[in-house]
């Protein structure tokens, strides 16, 4: 809650007490707010210090209380009751001030942040705006651009920036609460009057003109957005501070929150927000929890294979400070990974304005025999099942008996793999997503052998590593590449029916993917998806190059990206795929007329009409059926909840956080229509087999379509391959 005391004398100390992080919760708000009271009519308080418990200042809201009818008084009169005082209020601000938290330090006179403090308005992640004047203080204090940056992205800063940027008035590297009060100390009385540090009567400054910054401003955060709305709500708060007075910029600032806050962007960024934190929660139906187990601890990492993958595994390691060693079989390979792993953690460095980064943590060997005394290996070689079982054999070998082995595969049978080794229960799948030392998601896949502490090791890792761990089961393609090869048939699909690569990534980008699917492929290689068809039988010695069959295993099948294959179309790295780029290497994608011409030959050799695709039909057949095998992941027990599923495609592969998730999304459009329409699109074309609904779609359907986090309880015969 809160707790009062008084310091030195005249001065109240006013301490939020709410733990983890000091929530604005209701009742933290009812006793601030009596507390504040107290202290700024006591004849004998001079001045008010306002700090938190336990090295942290506010997080802001109370989490808890999202979706629930709002209880309690509201944080604005009380930063205008703090602001208006003539008695001096200093926020001490240690750990974090965030939304509501750094809200209320901008209601204080004086700010003084301690070194390693974070402050800023992430409240455009959770769909909403600063509600309780931040959208309206902060450009009075920093100007519209530094705000417009700062609100609309949700960055956090650190003290040092806040200084520089003048949102705190002092950084010291000591105790932040006694500087607090000596500073509070030093104002009480001077000849300084607190009109000035009242940010409500300030006006923005500008340097330049408004009109054309927040235009600007706009135009850049709607590119951004990809049409979520609360980054461009933002916008419109700002141009209030900057257009009207204070009290009117609060009024338009409330108008623009309360029509946020039931959206259904906000359900879905809330639901992600919610889904992360569960990811971490895994539970067998048993009830038993693999967080519940301890995991090992991990000292030094081998990484086998230094290409894309190797490399970026490896960056993010010495990254994280554990020490690796990385091999490779062949000297070139070696010599080039090396130089690239040196590169990136350079580069790295001098981001962070390190001038040493932290090579001494790596060794480079041809040799498997360095890797006697790893914690844990990874690894990272060419998606070939003979190739990785060799590999295990070997690591077997060489690796003291308690290691654990990972693989890096992206779809290939773990438990095969295990079964080549003595140590099953000690082998799990870590699926890195590229560029590994950027992209937030690990799959952890957990054979049927694999014991809880391997998977408590590996997800513990994982978040070292700062990724988004969810366990899933073993199946080919496990949860994201087995729903991303339907998500792959249906726009191949859709270019045989007639619509085009740009047109069906321009709907899929406006719908909020970062990327349409065809870019992606390009941006990843067109091989990638070739060899792995080659590898489980899509493609081999019986199919007719010239005119390969569009049936295969019992469903219909596009050949066209193996066409383009054989041709060495690869995308990017070949200058041409999807798209044409104007070299190798090239990452512009433009439409190419041959691509057309292409598709019209392919139409016509198979007897094809090719039609009008609408826009809706591109988003229906792609997302629909993404969901519909969610569905069936779920059945098989291969994911643990639905959460699950959409944590992966938000954080692995693109799909809009505005939009919650492909589980979530089905949800939201409704699930009767969702399965009304894969009934008509399976009508149309019987040859596709995952377009026929899923039983658990339709069970769900029937029971009323109940909320995400129930579906769990409609699962016929409850099982887990986790």
């Amino acid at each position: 809650m809160a707790r009062y005391s008084r310091t030195e004398g005249t001065i109240a100390l006013i301490t939020l007490s709410n733990p983890p992080v000091n929530a604005l919760g209701a009742a933290v708000r009812r006793t601030i707010t009596d507390i504040m009271h107290r202290a700024l009519t006591d004849g004998e308080v001079k001045a008010v210090v306002l700090c938190g418990e336990n090295g942290t200042f506010c997080a802001g809201a109370d989490i808890r209380e999202f979706g629930k009818p709002p209880s309690g008084p509201a944080l604005v009169p009380l930063i205008h009751d703090m602001e208006a005082s003539e008695k001096p209020v200093v926020a001490a601000i240690e750990g974090v001030a965030l939304g509501g938290g750094l809200e209320i330090a901008l209601g204080c006179h004086y700010r003084i942040a301690h070194a390693k403090a974070r402050l800023g308005f992430p409240e455009v992640m959770l769909g909403l705006i600063p509600g309780a004047g931040g959208s309206q203080r902060l450009p009075r204090l920093i100007g519209i651009p530094a705000a417009l940056e700062l609100i609309t992205t949700g960055r956090l800063v650190s003290a040092q920036e806040a200084l520089k940027l003048g949102i705190v008035d002092q950084v010291v590297d000591g105790n932040t609460i006694e500087t607090a009060v000596k500073f509070a100390l030093n104002v009480i009385g001077v000849c300084r009057p607190l009109l000035s540090r009242r940010l409500s009567e300030r006006t923005p400054a500008f340097s330049v003109d408004a009109a054309a910054v927040l235009e600007e401003g706009m135009a850049r955060v709607k590119q951004r957005a990809r049409g979520a709305f609360a980054p461009v709500v933002c916008v419109q708060a700002l141009r209030a501070a900057a257009t009207l007075p204070y009290s009117r910029g609060m009024e338009t600032e409330e108008q623009l929150i309360n029509m946020l806050i039931d959206s259904s962007q906000a359900r879905a960024l809330q639901y992600c927000f919610f889904a992360q934190r569960n990811a971490r929660k895994w539970s067998l139906p048993s009830g038993a929890r693999w967080n519940n187990s301890k995991p090992r601890a991990v000292h030094r990492v081998g990484v086998v294979g230094l290409g894309t993958m190797g490399r970026g595994i490896t960056v993010s390691l010495v990254k994280a400070g554990i020490s690796v060693v990385a091999v490779e079989m062949e000297e070139k390979q070696m010599d080039l990974g090396m130089r690239a792993v040196l590169g990136m953690l350079e580069r790295d460095a001098q981001r962070r304005g390190d001038t040493r980064p932290p090579t001494h943590l790596l060794t480079f060997t041809l040799s498997l025999q360095q890797l006697g005394n790893v914690d844990l290996v990874i690894e990272a070689v060419f998606e070939d099942m003979a190739l990785k079982k060799r590999l295990f054999t070997e690591l077997c070998n060489v690796c003291k008996p308690s290691t654990l082995l990972c693989t890096n595969t992206s779809g290939l049978d773990v438990d095969a793999l295990a079964v080549v080794t003595h140590r099953r229960s000690l082998v799990v799948g870590m699926h890195f997503f590229a560029p590994a030392n950027v992209m937030k998601l690990l799959e952890v896949v957990c054979g049927p052998h694999s014991s809880a502490e391997a998977v408590a090791t590996a997800m513990t890792l994982g978040k070292r590593l700062g990724k988004v761990g969810v366990v899933v089961g073993n199946c080919p393609g496990f949860v994201g590449n087995r729903m991303m090869k339907l998500y792959l048939d249906q726009a191949y699909f859709l270019l045989e029916e007639g619509a085009a690569p740009e047109q069906v990534d321009q709907v899929l980008e406006e719908f909020g993917f970062t990327m349409g699917i065809f870019k992606v492929s390009d941006l990843s290689g067109l091989d990638v998806g070739w060899r792995v068809r080659k590898a489980s039988g899509l493609i081999g010695p019986d199919v007719n190059p010239k005119t390969p069959s569009r049936w295969r295993q019992g469903c219909r099948y596009s050949p066209l990206p193996d066409l383009l294959c054989e041709q060495g179309h690869l995308g990017q790295k070949s200058g041409r795929g999807w798209y044409l780029y104007e070299t190798p290497g090239g990452k512009e994608p433009k439409p190419d007329p041959a691509m057309h011409r292409f598709l019209q030959e392919y139409r016509s050799r198979y007897g094809l009409t090719p039609r009008h695709v609408h826009a809706h039909e591109v988003i229906e057949r792609c997302t629909y059926a993404m969901a519909n095998e969610g569905f069936r992941i779920l059945e098989e027990g291969i994911a643990a909840r639905a959460e699950d599923i959409d944590v992966i495609y938000v954080f692995g592969y693109g799909w809009p956080r505005h939009r919650g998730g492909p589980m979530f999304h089905a949800a939201q459009v409704g699930l009767a229509t969702v399965l009304q329409r894969l009934e008509h699109y399976h009508q149309l074309h019987p040859d596709v087999p995952h377009l026929q609904p899923s039983p658990l779609l339709q069970r769900l359907v029937e029971a009323g379509s109940p909320p995400v986090h129930h579906w769990r309880e409609h699962v016929q015969h409850l099982h887990s391959h986790l």
